[in-house]
């Protein structure tokens, strides 16, 4: 029994025999060589005689962390071969030429930032290991997370070089003992340890980089527990702050606050790692929105708005990246105007970090649509900051886009007058010569010229002419709109349109587009200027006729002859000109086009928007007081619509049990809004018709029971 134990431990005995020395290289991230080589180990039988041969490929990293431009490169480069016993002597020139390509790609490295794309994660500290993991060793690497902190660790980074392999995935997946080790230890001791944490995360996040794996990432619930890590994270850093703070203000330990503030620092980049890890896997999660709304409902904006305070550039992109996902969502929204999150973004401009910048500028493009969030952007103070950003080509686009939706707010038109914003537009419009322009930058600068302060900058110089000779020459209705509105505003300005009226009244042509005559005719309706001699223009460019002509019903569409109406006005400020209006038989005209008024009111009387139908009712009650047969119309038309409310609220009750919701659509607005009544039949009952009759018998059977109103309902439907 005794020669079996003996011989049974003879054959579990390994002989490491021969070592054969491979090649070199450099590591890829790290001033390191690497060192491949061949180890040959043989298992003794009980005689000692080899028995089974076995070959393994390793590999040793010499670290240089002494590498800097002072190093005598040849020192130590003899240094290295004399302690590395697997680098042979002969090697010694290629270990200098591999030293001083480290040296160089150290310096070049710094030139130019190493760039990562949000969803690509960036290597950090701590992966290093001077073993190579082997998936057949995968139940070695589990029995470690069963020990003592650092063997947990050392097991983790081990079966995570092999989940950064994705041919390894799918093999990895299929043990679920792992996987199940791997979470429970996550569970139970990522308090104890960041580097734990961070590493058995890293793990998950392989995973969560390919949508196929997803449910089983869920099925651990590990972007539940991300979720408690990273909020107790953010507790630990608030209390970290406090604390230093508490030391600076005490002048009797500076000596401690040093170190504390050292200890700090340490503390900071491991906790920054595990936060880019933790949030890198919920943004893959995301990608479903059922997992995005679990993720709202345990206030995943609230929580990335507060990392936006940290200082790390990498952890910042990852964080706009995911709000930018986020923001397309109402709630969402709503979430990061109640936390101020553009006044926190509005830190990050401008910034160095290119990929931090355009992220951050699409953030606030997505929540430029909100008028709420336009307001905080303005008081944050993004107005001359993105007015600076207009000179980076790159981000050009994006800031006017922003710039623009700003712009849409008359309260805010008057702050860009005191930014280089409008000298840099009028530059990106002199260099477009006659190609055509971009339209949002010539949307924004129309709406800024609709601002008085606005014009008297876009107009200094050669900006006036330089407009209208594009607009003139181009007939490009976009550039003479954006004139018009210069040309609104009283002062020097609308003197400056005195040598440009005769260019402006020839564009009335019968040839020229109707939306361009719009422009130019809008143009000249606004120069109320008391030296003009309208009558001059009028005659030398026989507009009488034109404007006449425009005048007749269906001659033009609505926009056109409103311009004409206001031209008309204008000119008649000058007796002369008024005198040949007269005689011209524009007035007869004039009053024609007004009878066809109470219509268009009636139109608009039921108009979704509140403010339109308030004019309205109100333009109309004057018109019913001045004319007995409009005031008939129109109280007929008041009285149809009344009733045909009640008709179809009464239809929405027999047809459901609470009749009163369905009065409304989605948004609202009642559906008769929508189009119009007097269309609608079927509300309305013919006489003598067997359906007249049966109308007739319900209305007096809802009369029995209902209010007046109802009665009202019964006789016009027996009319």
């Amino acid at each position: 029994m005794a020669r079996r134990d003996s011989a049974y431990v003879k054959l579990n005995e390994f002989n490491f025999g021969k070592v054969k020395g491979g090649s070199l290289d450099v590591h890829p991230t790290e001033k390191a060589l690497i060192v491949q080589y061949e180890l040959e180990a043989t298992i003794l039988g009980e005689m000692g005689d080899p028995m089974v041969g076995e070959r393994k490929e390793c590999q040793k990293i010499i670290r240089l962390k002494s590498l800097n431009a002072n190093t005598d490169i040849a020192s130590l480069a003899r240094k290295v071969v004399e302690e590395c016993r697997l680098i042979h002597p002969s090697k010694l020139p290629e270990v200098e030429q591999l030293l001083f390509y480290l040296l160089n790609r150290k310096k070049s490295g710094n030139d130019k930032r190493e760039k990562h794309s949000p969803r690509d994660l960036a290597p950090f500290e701590g992966l290093e290991l001077d073993e190579e993991a082997n998936i057949n060793r995968i139940d070695h690497y589990v029995e470690l997370l069963y020990e003592d902190i650092p063997e947990k660790v050392r097991g983790a980074t081990l079966i995570l070089h092999l989940a950064r392999n994705p041919d390894n995935l799918e093999e990895l997946l299929q043990n679920e003992t792992a996987l199940g080790a791997l979470a429970r230890v996550l569970r139970e001791d990522w308090k104890q340890s960041v580097d734990l944490a961070t590493t058995i995360i890293y793990v998950f996040f392989c995973f969560s980089s390919f949508s196929q794996f997803h449910g089983q990432v869920t099925h651990y619930k590990i972007g539940a527990l991300c979720m408690n890590i990273i909020e107790h994270e953010l507790k630990r850093y608030d209390l970290w702050q406090d604390e230093l703070q508490k030391k600076a203000a005490n002048q009797n330990v500076k000596k401690e606050h040093e170190k504390a503030f050292k200890k700090y620092q340490g503390l900071l980049i491991k906790q920054e790692q595990l936060l880019r890890v933790a949030l890198h896997l919920l943004l893959n999660l995301a990608e479903d929105t059922r997992t995005e709304l679990k993720m709202r409902n345990k206030n995943i904006v609230h929580t990335l708005v507060k990392t936006l305070d940290r200082e790390d550039e990498e952890l910042l992109v990852l964080v706009v990246s995911f709000l930018k996902k986020l923001s397309i969502f109402l709630e969402n929204k709503n979430d990061m105007a109640e936390t101020y999150a553009v006044e926190k973004l509005a830190r990050l401009l401008p910034c160095k970090h290119e990929d931090l910048l355009n992220t951050t500028l699409r953030l606030l493009l997505n929540l430029s649509f909100d008028t709420g969030l336009r307001s905080q952007m303005v008081q944050a103070g993004l107005i001359p900051k993105l007015s600076s950003l207009l000179a980076d080509e790159s981000q050009r686009q994006l800031c006017m886009c922003i710039l623009y939706h700003i712009s849409v707010d008359d309260r805010f038109k008057s702050m860009f007058a005191y930014t280089d914003c409008i000298p840099q537009l009028m530059k990106m419009l002199f260099d477009c010569g006659e190609s055509p322009m971009d339209p949002e930058l010539i949307s924004f600068c129309i709406n800024l010229a609709a601002n008085k302060r606005n014009a008297q900058v876009i107009c200094e110089g050669n900006g006036l002419k330089m407009l209208m000779k594009r607009g003139l020459k181009l007939k490009d209705v976009l550039t003479m709109k954006m004139i018009r509105n210069v040309s609104q505003h009283d002062g020097p300005t609308k003197n400056l349109f005195i040598d440009y009226v005769g260019d402006l009244a020839a564009q009335t042509g019968v040839e020229e587009r109707e939306e361009y005559v719009i422009e130019c005719l809008g143009t000249l309706a606004n120069l109320t200027i008391p030296d003009l001699d309208w009558e001059l223009v009028l005659k030398e460019y026989n507009l009488v006729p034109f404007l006449k002509d425009r005048l007749k019903p269906g001659s033009a569409e609505d926009d056109l002859i409103l311009e004409v109406v206001i031209m008309i006005g204008t000119v008649s400020m000058d007796g002369s000109c008024a005198a040949m209006m007269a005689k011209s038989g524009i007035i007869s005209a004039l009053i024609e086009l007004l009878n066809e008024a109470p219509a268009y009111l009636i139109d608009l009387m039921h108009d979704k928007n509140a403010e339109i139908r308030k004019v309205c009712d109100n333009t109309l009650d004057i018109i019913a007081e001045y004319d007995e047969e409009w005031g008939r119309k129109i109280q007929s038309e008041k009285f149809r619509w009344h009733n045909s409310q009640w008709l179809e609220m009464v239809d929405n009750r027999a047809m459901g049990d609470d009749g009163e919701p369905f009065m409304y659509g989605d948004d609202g607005e009642p559906f008769m809004h929508n189009g119009d009544i007097l269309e609608r039949r079927d509300l309305f009952y013919s006489a003598g018709t067997e359906g007249g009759r049966e109308g007739e018998r319900e209305a007096e059977t809802f009369s029995r029971d209902s209010t007046s109103s109802t009665v009202q309902v019964r006789r016009e439907v027996g009319r």
